[in-house]
C-alpha cells in the first residue's frame, strides 16, 4: 500500500515536534538535530519537517512506494501527467537511502515518488551546515 508523503519546512524544529507530537498523539519515528518524521496509520502518511531551509511552509509532497512494484507503477503516473519527470534514481536523502523520481504541478509544487531501501546517518549524503543547507533550493530538497 502506498504512503502519502508530505514534508514541510519549520522554523523551530523543537517547537514543531511538540505541536505535531500533540496533532499526531505519535511520537516521531526518526529525530535528528535538523529533522523529524512520523511514520503514521491513520492517516497513512510519512510526515516530515526539518529546519534546512529559509522559508517555511510546504517543501514538497510525495508518493512513497513500499515495493518495486508500487514504485514502477507511480512512475508510469508521473510520465502520464505531461509534465517532465526528472529520474533521480539512487539518493540519499532525509536520513535514507532511496531510488526517486521527482515532477512538478502546474503551479511549481514539487512531487516525489520515491521507494527507500535503509537508513543513512546524514541528511543528504553530505554533512551540510544548515545555513548552507537552507541556501539550497533544488529537488534535492527531498525527505
Amino acid at each position: 500500500m502506498k504512503r502519502f508523503h508530505i514534508n514541510l519546512n519549520v522554523s523551530n524544529l523543537d517547537k514543531s515536534i511538540l505541536f505535531y507530537n500533540k496533532l499526531f498523539q505519535a511520537e516521531p519515528s526518526v529525530i535528528k538535530d535538523d529533522y523529524a518524521k512520523w511514520m503514521l496509520e491513520d492517516p497513512r502518511v510519512n510526515f516530515s519537517i526539518n529546519n534546512r531551509m529559509a522559508m517555511s511552509g510546504v517543501n514538497h509532497l510525495g508518493l512513497q512506494a513500499e515495493n518495486a512494484e508500487e514504485f514502477t507503477e507511480i512512475g508510469k503516473r508521473l510520465e502520464a501527467a505531461d509534465a517532465e519527470v526528472f529520474d533521480e534514481g539512487e539518493a540519499t536523502c532525509c536520513y535514507a537511502k532511496s531510488t526517486k523520481a521527482w515532477i512538478s504541478d502546474p503551479d511549481g509544487i514539487s512531487w516525489e515518488t520515491f521507494l527507500t531501501h535503509g537508513e543513512v546517518t546524514t541528511y543528504n549524503g553530505e554533512e551540510l551546515k544548515p545555513e548552507m543547507a537552507k541556501a539550497s533550493k533544488s529537488h534535492g530538497n527531498c525527505c
